[in-house]
């Protein structure tokens, strides 16, 4: 294990790697860093898939709720029926649900929108709690390295018996770094994180307005049922 540790330390691209301001950086910011490093790029890899899954999502969401209202204004429950069978993605499922049960009223439609809703919404909420998680624990990471860093300050005032500048630097650098590195990963990853909440809300309630439609379409048909079986 000793062996493998020394290879990488000290191949040709960790020697590199090393030799850079952001290898530097690790080194100076001790083993807190580590942990820092496996946050801010757990973070980035969330980030990316979760841009590129609800940019397309909202681009799917907004052509196939448009025409679904748009079906739904001229009754034509068949189309949009076969228009969501054939989009795929959770706000198609659940639309599909709630037009499969029309000939059974308008509350057993609410009621299969609402039940296939809280299951495929858990699709667009996916990765927001990996990135709520992550913008809590990189600052606790960089605090912690704070404490250990001035740990190792103190230690070396005392193995020396006197302050010396050079003997609590080392500490006091690696007490910033791991703070100043902590709050600049966990910064990003809190905006990214409220920046998906508000598109995942305004999908939710794009969704939620077709449904409505959907529900008031189906109740106007019932009433002109009961008409015209009154009359």
């Amino acid at each position: 294990m000793g062996a493998i540790f020394s290879w990488l330390r000290y191949n040709t691209f960790s020697q590199w790697f090393f030799s850079t301001p952001f290898g530097e950086l690790l080194i100076n910011g001790g083993p807190w860093m580590v942990p820092l490093a496996v946050c801010s790029v757990w973070g980035l890899a969330t980030i990316i898939v979760k841009y590129i899954t609800l940019t397309m999502a909202s681009i799917k969401t907004r052509r196939l709720l448009d025409q679904v209202n748009q079906y739904m204004e001229q009754k034509n429950i068949k189309a949009s029926v076969e228009l969501c069978e054939q989009t795929e993605g959770p706000v198609a499922a659940i639309l599909l649900a709630g037009l499969r049960k029309t000939s059974e009223g308008s509350e057993r439609v609410l009621q299969a929108i609402e039940n296939t809703g809280t299951i495929e919404l858990a699709f667009l909420e996916r990765g927001l709690v990996v990135l709520a998680t992550l913008s809590n624990v990189a600052p606790m990471f960089g605090f912690l390295g704070t404490v250990t860093g001035m740990i190792n300050a103190f230690a070396a005032i005392e193995k020396l018996g006197e302050v010396s500048p050079q003997a609590v630097a080392g500490g006091i650098k690696e007490a910033l770094i791991t703070t100043a590195s902590g709050l600049a990963i966990a910064i990003p990853i809190q905006i990214f994180h409220n920046y998906f909440v508000t598109r995942v809300d305004r999908l939710i309630l794009d969704m939620e307005e077709s449904s409505q439609n959907i529900v008031e379409v189906v109740l106007a048909m019932e009433k002109e049922t009961k008409g015209g079986a009154e009359a």
